[in-house]
């Protein structure tokens, strides 16, 4: 009957074959190898008439008889297979095989129990010794004190690492944290944390070694990181410079990296990193029983990542909440921060409505009045002002003094952009007037504005330098906007062209005069909105405390005012604006 003999630490055990053998890590394998370089199912050798054929399932590792690596070979009397730092021989049952040892080192253990005559009983103790070593078994089983203190020692040190990063949610001192407290535990040289950053790059973010010296560089073997990423499996090696795995990566190499265990930071189904820690003096530096509480720590570490990482997140959100909510809707604001409306950081091109206002007779009232008075009085109208902008949706641009520029179709965009600016200076001059029966009870002056509105194409999105960026537009539209505002008298909603050809059927609208801007070399058609086409008489828009407009029903339709010689409307403003 052909066998093979597989040679563990613990011994040498000849396992029968049958027909159809597989190999690997699992229990439920023909033959079980417990070696972490090993895949879960490895190779499997099949009896093919009175030949046996091993094949490799594609293991990350590779198959090796007699040295040579192979996926398909026939078995001869004799034959060496390597599983990673595992040996087995082969024997097809025609001659018995003599007792060697592997030929490639397998992963030293802390203790090697052969068998020998001793009997049954004398090998389950032996092997308890070895598992005691190696796991933490049941209290029952343990009669070595000091391995029992030994055990405590280092379950100690792990709920003292628990228990002082719990609290931290500064993500590079906790990294650091946890790298102290992993010198305290296992006997390691240096220690590296690596985590993915916002574009899932690895990204090295904490160093520490023993010693604490400073180390300008440190190789990691990408072998090494890519098998823990990849099996989101622990690696545990305890000579690096003989391990297969590790044969052809020359940063270990190089470093003469003797032991090293590598982790995996993994909480739900995130990978938020790796850790690793290495021993550049001792082989056998770590075991199962290290390894278990390395992966503990790291277990502890990720956990503690998500927290800091969402605390962050908390933090970011309220930040970019609280400034947006400066400058949109509530609305707007909650589909910016649900990632429904992207805001462009270096610009784009809208179709957006733009109204400007300010304070008629501002500088004079400022002269006459204590800077606390005035601030106290814009921080009042402010607010009414902004909270109409926000019920219809607009984006409060900025103040400049006593200045508010409003936007409409940035960073949201709606069919009906012009009509919602309009609406909005509507309702400002409503807001306004009980604003200004407050200031009369009060003993102050009422307050009279004017508003301008342009609509057209301008480049919206984060402008300003590395440190400070605001979001806005600019364009000749913005810069219109902002004369026709310069030119309106008190209560006066003045309005471009391109406004009035998508308003006109919702509003009633005179024509004013052409008149030359700054900055334009032709005059520019203007427009007024006296008020809403379907709103009752007398409800259209009219200033407060300023000259009184005529009635919309005695208004002649976009009337051509004549000019003076200078080619001048009288009632134009002055060319140099």
């Amino acid at each position: 009957m052909a066998i093979i003999t597989l040679i563990s630490p613990e011994g040498r055990q000849d396992i029968p074959l049958v027909e159809h053998n597989t190999v690997g890590r699992r229990p439920n394998n023909t033959v079980q190898v417990l070696d972490r370089i090993v895949s879960k199912e490895h190779c499997h050798i099949d009896k093919e008439g009175e030949s046996y054929i091993l094949k490799d399932l594609g293991s990350l590792n590779g198959t090796f008889i007699n040295g040579q690596k192979v996926t398909r070979k026939t078995l001869v009397n004799g034959d060496e297979i390597t599983l990673g730092a595992t040996k087995l021989i082969f024997n097809d049952g025609t001659e018995s095989l003599k007792a060697t040892q592997p030929s490639v080192v397998p992963l030293p253990l802390p203790s090697r129990v052969a068998i020998n005559q001793e009997g049954v009983e004398s090998l389950i103790q032996k092997k308890l010794e070895t598992r005691q070593q190696l796991e933490f078994v049941p209290e029952r089983q343990i009669e070595d004190n000091l391995a029992v203190r030994r055990d405590y020692e280092r379950l100690r040190a792990a709920y003292e690492v628990t228990r002082a990063i719990g609290a931290e949610l500064e993500v590079d001192k906790l990294l650091a944290k946890m790298l102290d407290y992993a010198f305290q535990l296992l006997p390691a040289d240096r220690g590296v944390v690596l985590l993915y950053d916002s574009d899932q790059v690895l990204q090295t973010r904490c160093v520490r070694t023993r010693d604490a010296r400073d180390v300008a560089e440190i190789s990691l073997s990408s072998t090494l990181i890519n098998e823990v990423l990849k099996d989101r499996a622990a690696v545990l090696s305890s000579d690096a410079s003989v391990d297969a795995r590790f044969q052809s990566a020359r940063s270990i190499i190089m470093q003469g990296i003797r032991s090293t265990m590598a982790v995996p930071l993994i909480y739900s189904d995130s990978v938020f990193g790796l850790m690793v820690v290495d021993s550049q003096i001792a082989t056998n530096a770590f075991n199962e029983k290290d390894l278990q509480l390395f992966q503990s720590m790291a277990s502890q570490a990720a956990i503690m990542l998500q927290n800091s990482l969402y605390a962050e997140a908390v933090e970011r959100e309220a930040v970019t909440r609280e400034r947006f909510q400066r400058l949109l809707s509530p609305a707007i604001v909650e589909q910016v921060l649900d990632g429904k409306v992207e805001i462009a950081k270096g610009g784009e091109l809208r179709d957006t409505t733009i109204l400007f206002t300010d304070i008629r007779g501002f500088t004079a009232m400022s002269e006459a009045r204590s800077p606390q008075d005035i601030v106290d009085m814009l921080n009042e109208y402010f607010e009414l002002m902004v909270e109409i902008i926000f019920k219809h949706e607009g984006t409060l641009d900025k103040f400049v003094g006593d200045e508010i520029m409003a936007l409409y179709g940035a960073p949201v965009g709606h069919a009906d952009d012009p009509q919602r600016a309009i609406r909005t200076a509507l309702e400002m001059w409503s807001a306004l007037e009980a604003f200004n029966e407050r200031r009369k009870a009060a003993g102050q002056d009422p307050l009279t504005i004017g508003a301008g509105i342009t609509s057209g194409e301008v480049v919206a999105g984060y402008l300003g330098s590395s440190k400070t960026l605001e979001y806005t537009v600019i364009g000749d539209v913005v810069n219109t906007g902002a004369r026709l505002c310069a030119l309106a008298e008190p209560g006066q909603i003045l309005i471009s062209e391109d406004t009035y050809l998508r308003v006109k059927d919702d509003f009633v609208i005179e024509m004013l005069p052409a008149t030359f801007v700054k900055g334009k070399k032709d005059r520019v058609a203007i427009y007024r909105v006296l008020g809403e086409k379907d709103a009752p008489l007398g409800a259209t828009a009219r200033p407060h405390d300023g000259p009184e407009q005529p009635s919309p029903l005695t208004l002649q339709q976009n009337p051509v005012p004549a000019l003076d010689d200078t080619g001048q409307s009288p009632t134009a403003a002055d060319p140099n604006f």
